[in-house]
This record gives C-alpha cells, structure tokens and sequence, in this order.
C-alpha cells in the first residue's frame, strides 16, 4: 500500500461513513415526513459530501473495487442499481408530491397577492399588514415574484410570510 493510498483512505473513508449516515438518517426523516427544519436541504447538499468520500474510497480501493464488480454478484448489483434509476426517471402514471411543488410554488409565486390571501385561507388586509410588519409594503396586485425583485427577499421567505403561522 503506498502512502497516497493510505492518506486518501484516512479522509475518504470516515468522510463516506459519516455521510452515510447523514444521507440514512435524512433519508429516513423524509420518508416518514419528518422533514421539518433543514432535513430535505441537507439530504440533498450533502449527499455532494458523500459522493466525494465514495469517488476516493473508491480510488483508495480500485483493485478489490474492479474485481467486486467482476463478479457475478458485482454484475447483478450494477445492473440492477441501473434499472431502478432508469425505471425511477419515469412517473409510469403517478402524480407524486416532489412532481408538484414545482408548479404550485410558479403558481403561487405568479400569484397577485389578492389571490394568495384567498388560498391561504387568510383576511387580504392581514396579509399585507404581515408584509408591511417585514418592511414589505404592497398594495395587493404585486406578485410574490414582484416583491422579491423589487425589495431583495428571497422569495421562499415571501411564501413563509404568507403560508406560515407566525
């Protein structure tokens, strides 16, 4: 083993084991929908961390890394990996909630503020007296998307104002 073997494998392997279970436990949170806070932010950040830790785990271990994959059982699991994530690429008819948020978020984001008041089931003057507390003034035919160019809050933060409770 050489030395630039053994110091990739002094950082590649703890960074791969520690993002690993970063990526189980966050992975874990989303799928029972616990994932209040940072969770789905994270998972899908530092998942970066855990790719890095793989490619140079992997590097470190090229050798028993060709020849797992030589195998029969190497062969089967690549295969295998590849077919799930070309099935995946496809919705095969469902509608899921990840294939939502993005067109409801433009929806709500395009929204004139009048509109946004009535689906978030709050009072139109409430809702700008919200914006007005944050240094927001509007009028009421704004946009989301208006307001966020036009006062510099990113515009997630606008949809909070709106659908959170304070």
């Amino acid at each position: 083993m050489t030395a630039s073997t053994l110091a990739l494998r002094n950082w590649a392997t703890p960074l791969t084991i520690g993002a690993f279970l970063l990526m189980s436990l966050t992975g874990v949170l989303m799928f029972f929908e616990l994932d209040r806070g940072l969770v789905v932010v994270a998972h899908q950040w530092l998942s970066w961390l855990f790719l890095f830790g793989a490619g140079g785990h992997i590097v470190a271990n090229l050798k028993p890394f060709k020849r797992h994959l030589a195998s029969r059982s190497g062969k089967a699991a690549l295969l295998g990996a590849g077919a799930i994530v070309m099935a995946a690429l496809f919705s095969w008819g469902l509608i899921t909630g990840p294939q939502l948020e993005r067109p409801i978020e433009e929806a709500l984001i395009s929204a004139p503020l009048s509109s946004l008041a009535a689906v978030s089931g709050q009072d139109f003057r409430t809702l700008l007296d919200r914006l007005h507390a944050q240094n927001i003034p509007a009028e009421g035919q704004e946009t989301l998307r208006q307001l966020s160019a036009l006062h510099g809050v990113d515009e997630n933060r606008l949809l909070g104002l709106v659908f959170l409770p304070d």
